[in-house]
């Protein structure tokens, strides 16, 4: 008999009709206090050497319908291993063809990051020994919002902030954030001593613990966008934004990367402040210097295809790159993975995936270095 569950961590899916395996009918679910639909997660059982068609339906009033154009599904038997399934996207209907290949099969809209995974990470970076966990306080659902600090935590250090998965369907910024700690906490690395002799290291590996958990897309249990909450946040509907903001303001920052996975756009890229009042030309140097140093470290990492900058003076600060960069007047960038793949390096196999994003994690080191090394010249 076939069935779909979706009752585990980040699990989201309506089931339609599940009677026939080459009409089984699924439609997104909304996240639990916006409407935004896009994520999806599931368990189909019962389908072994069945050839299925999965149809969602028309998904052209999704959050991001220019997503589903050249976009496969990902598929794992033990959700460890991912791999792409061949998904067709026509006259607005999305559908998943595949012959599952035992009576139990996952589907996702990328590579899941669970809760328990990001629990482990704690630990994991915890017993390093080179890192302290801090507890910042509690989200709606009463989850534990944890700040990781790495580094010695001088007065003169280079005040280096990552936050990740503001946006938590955009799981890509957590096996990110996953790379970047564990390369920095390696202490047989001498990129990463060296940056260590210069900064501290501030890392919010998931911004939206509860949205994760709950299988949104976009936005935490009160139906907040976080990067839409940096100007203004509360904590009755934002307390992860406030609770962040409340400690960057204490310990200052010079840079700052926030990590995000982009629906429509097959590449790597970042977009800086350039719109915001407080722009410099000092900014605009480390801007340069940055994504020199990151294409020459990273080939996935690109500089021609990305969003358009904004007016002078006319950036949105309610997002969380431009709120920082203006605030603290530092290189402040948030940084896109796609959904899809790179089409720069395709994958026919994987396409983007989870081991992708942490070895840009890993990286990531190398342009912070740089930027570290000018602004210790610079002073």
């Amino acid at each position: 008999m076939l069935k779909i569950s979706t009752l585990f961590d980040g699990g989201s899916i309506e089931v339609v009709s599940v009677k026939n395996p080459q009409n089984i009918q699924v439609r997104l679910r909304q996240d639990n206090a916006a409407d935004f639909r896009q994520w999806f997660y599931f368990r189909l059982q019962g389908a072994a050497y069945l050839p299925c068609v999965i149809d969602f339906g028309d998904v052209s009033d999704t959050a991001y319908p220019a997503g589903w154009e050249d976009y496969q599904a990902v598929a794992s038997y033990d959700r460890k291993n991912w791999f792409r399934v061949p998904t067709s996207f026509d006259a607005g209907c999305l559908k998943i063809h595949h012959t599952p290949l035992a009576n139990s099969v996952y589907y996702a809209y990328f590579e899941p990051y669970s809760y328990e995974q990001h629990l482990n990470l704690l630990g994991e970076v915890q017993s390093s020994g080179l890192c302290q966990i801090e507890d910042l306080g509690q989200t709606i659902d009463g989850r534990d919002l944890n700040l990781l600090t790495i580094g010695n935590q001088i007065e003169s250090d280079i005040k280096i902030w990552l936050i990740a998965r503001q946006h938590p369907g955009e799981t890509m910024a957590e096996w990110l954030a996953e790379g970047f700690l564990m390369r920095l906490l390696d202490f047989q690395d001498s990129l990463s001593r060296s940056l260590l002799d210069m900064a501290t290291v501030f890392v919010v590996p998931n911004m939206n613990p509860d949205g994760s958990y709950r299988g949104n897309l976009r936005t935490n249990a009160a139906g907040a966008n976080l990067n839409r909450e940096w100007a203004n946040p509360t904590m009755e509907k934002s307390p992860e934004v406030f609770l962040v903001r409340e400690k960057m303001l204490a310990t200052g920052v010079d840079i700052f990367l926030d990590i995000h996975g982009d629906e429509s756009i097959p590449y790597v890229f970042v977009s800086g402040c350039e719109g915001v009042p407080n722009y410099s030309p000092k900014m605009a140097e480390l801007e340069n210097l940055f994504k020199t140093s990151f294409q020459a470290a990273c080939p996935d990492f690109q500089d021609e295809f990305g969003y358009p900058k904004s007016d002078a003076g006319k950036a949105d600060l309610s997002w969380a790159s431009n709120f920082v960069g203006n605030q603290f007047g530092c290189l402040s960038f948030t940084l896109e993975m796609p959904f899809k793949d790179n089409f720069n390096y395709p994958d026919d196999d994987y396409g983007w995936n989870g081991q992708r994003s942490l070895r840009m994690g890993e990286c990531l080191l190398n342009p912070l270095l740089e930027v570290c090394r000018k602004l210790k010249n610079s002073e």
